[in-house]
């Protein structure tokens, strides 16, 4: 799609420098929508207004009604000003990544008697950081494990006395004497060397104690350090080793496919796969522009720790990324890690395609299952259906209500209630005729006198009355030619068929079709909307039919004590004195309570 722009951004294009930059677009209430940088930013904005755009491109090029250009020294400083603005502004069209990642971590503080704890939250601090987790759970086991097996302090320290820890043998004592550093350092080295995933030394120290506890019959010590065992061989042995170095390291790859993007995150921790992240966004820029913004922007959150080594696919500029990171960026083209890398590529296609496939159910049972009952009545495709109930009890408190769908979907923000003047024959009960036209005149009336768009198809939840009536308001009186079929139930006051045409005719959807599904929501939805009106309508009358016999209790009051009360139960509860606080006057606190005791009886 070309977009014709106006003089005024016709005028801005051909000031624009040739220097790289960051670029704000704006929509028409001057909001910014989308940020980019560029190495060229004459080139590079120009393009949007001069070039032909699909999808989520051509949609940010026709609400761009003004730019602005921030000029940088570099194209490396031109992106890692625009991953700023991005977090500052959170454009409508960029990529969105949330401030932290949430991930749990293992960290070992940096004080003089330190401790291993679980946080969410990176600092400068000089600890020692483990991880990301895949979770809570998967960290706090072994932070647990590795406080009975390598303890370091426990306690708040300082007590005077040992503390219960340390007679579980999980402290080191800081709380009643001075414990050397030379020990915390030995101590968190075997933290560290277990947390890179070298499992082997102490398995076979802990296999020795345990042969040790049970050759002195201290079988529970034995037991505790055989389930110790237990856990290494279940959580860490059995988990497949892919790498044979102890590196910490990212493997990022992605797919495009139909104007989206799916990236795949492995974060290989302890020589295993320790945990997996996938990400879709839809395509403004180029892939490789994208996909470095969005590497960039993820390892610049708050509380996300960056691997010894970043891979990436060959499409990326290496060296760019290692110098915007501050990291160790490869592209391998063989082994192990080639390995992994195709291994999320493959996963990154596989979610897409499960995501278009998605898409593609919905609109089977929304557009599609819309489609066919606009060809099941020989009718064009038409956007909005608009579908009307009546409910009331032997004609009492008539109301009516309308529900609109929009492409297959409810649209609610459009559902409609009606109170009904009601008239009524009084052999039948309520005068569905007379009820129907009273709310198509007012519904259509009130669309044509605002000027606002009309439905594309009248559904009315009944028989040949209600749709001739409403044909008859539509032709006679409004002068609209809008089809109008009914919805007609079977014996077990089911969605059964449609009827429609001229004269009127059964008209049968296949039962097992989305249409047919279609057209049981829209009826479904449209009675219990109108039944829930009703029952509102009907219980508000009663508790006023019940207050208004009451002396000195007017409108005014009765709106008191609602608002006050909420329901005519709590009222019929409350004291004098209650009454008396929700506004009434003790005379009219005493009439009340007393007319609504004898009502009891």
């Amino acid at each position: 799609m070309l977009t014709i722009i106006s003089k005024y951004l016709d005028h801005k294009l051909a000031l624009l420098p040739d220097l790289p930059g960051c670029y704000l677009m704006k929509n028409e209430d001057n909001h910014i929508i989308y940020v980019g940088k560029a190495k060229n930013l004459k080139n590079r904005v120009r393009s949007y207004f001069k070039s032909q755009h699909e999808g989520k491109t051509a949609r940010l090029v026709a609400d761009i009604v003004d730019f602005e250009t921030i000029v940088t020294s570099s194209d490396k400083e031109a992106f890692l000003l625009e991953v700023t603005l991005i977090q500052k502004h959170q454009p409508h069209y960029n990529i969105k990544l949330k401030q932290g990642t949430g991930y749990p971590y293992i960290q070992i503080t940096n004080e003089r008697d330190p401790i291993i704890r679980i946080t969410s939250e990176i600092k400068d601090d000089h600890s020692f950081y483990f991880g990301p987790y895949p979770n809570v759970y998967a960290a706090d086991e072994t932070m647990h494990f590795i406080q009975k097996v390598y303890p370091l302090r426990r306690c708040q320290g300082n007590l005077k006395r040992p503390c219960l820890y340390y007679h579980m043998g999980q402290c080191l004592g800081a709380c009643f004497k001075s414990v050397p550093k030379s020990v915390y350092r030995e101590q968190i080295k075997k933290i560290k060397r277990f947390l890179n995933g070298d499992v082997a030394d102490v398995k076979k120290e802990l296999t020795q104690k345990m042969k040790e506890a049970a050759a002195e019959l201290n079988f529970e010590r034995a037991s505790e350090l055989r389930d110790q065992i237990q856990y290494i061989e279940a959580t860490v042995e059995k988990q497949k080793i892919i790498t044979t170095d102890k590196t910490t390291r990212d493997i990022i790859n992605f797919y495009v496919d139909k104007g989206w993007v799916s990236v795949q995150i492995f974060f290989i921790r302890q020589s295993r796969l320790l945990k997996r992240e996938k990400k879709l966004f839809t395509l403004t820029d180029d892939v490789s522009e994208e996909m470095t913004t969005f590497i960039l922007q993820f390892y610049k959150q708050d509380n996300q720790l960056l691997p010894q080594e970043i891979v990436v696919p060959s499409e990326l500029d290496i060296k760019f990324l290692s110098d915007l990171i501050g990291a160790k960026v490869v592209s391998p083209k063989r082994g192990t890690k080639k390995d992994l890398l195709d291994l999320a590529k493959k996963n990154s296609r596989l979610v897409l395609e499960e995501k278009f496939k998605l898409i593609e159910m919905d609109e089977r049972k929304t557009i599609g299952a819309q489609r066919e009952i606009f060809e099941v009545l020989k009718l064009p495709y038409g956007s909005i259906i608009e579908s009307f109930d009546h409910s009331h009890i032997q004609g009492t408190d008539p109301v009516s209500a309308m529900v609109q769908y929009k492409d297959g979907k409810k649209n609610t923000h459009n559902y409609r209630k009606y109170k009904l003047s009601g008239r009524f024959e009084h052999q039948n009960g309520a005068d569905e005729a007379a009820n129907t036209r009273e709310v198509i005149r007012r519904r259509y009336e009130r669309l044509l006198k605002e000027k606002q768009s009309l439905p594309d198809l009248i559904l009315m939840d009944g028989g040949d009355i209600e749709v001739n009536a409403a044909k008859d308001v539509l032709k006679n009186e409004l002068g609209l030619t809008i089809p109008v079929a009914g919805m007609v139930k079977n014996d077990k006051h089911r969605t059964s068929d449609l009827i429609f045409g001229e004269p009127l005719q059964v008209v049968r959807l296949k039962r097992n079709s989305q249409g047919f599904y279609l057209l049981q929501r829209i009826q479904d939805e449209v009675h219990r909307f109108a039944i829930n009106f009703h029952r509102q309508k009907r219980s508000k009358n009663s508790l006023s039919s019940q207050l208004e016999t009451i002396p000195g209790i007017g409108p005014k009051t009765r709106q008191k004590l609602m608002r006050h009360f909420g329901s005519l139960a709590k009222i019929k509860q409350a004291s004098i004195s209650n009454l008396q606080e929700a506004g009434l006057n003790k005379k009219q606190a005493q009439t009340l309570s007393l007319s609504l005791s004898a009502q009891k009886t």
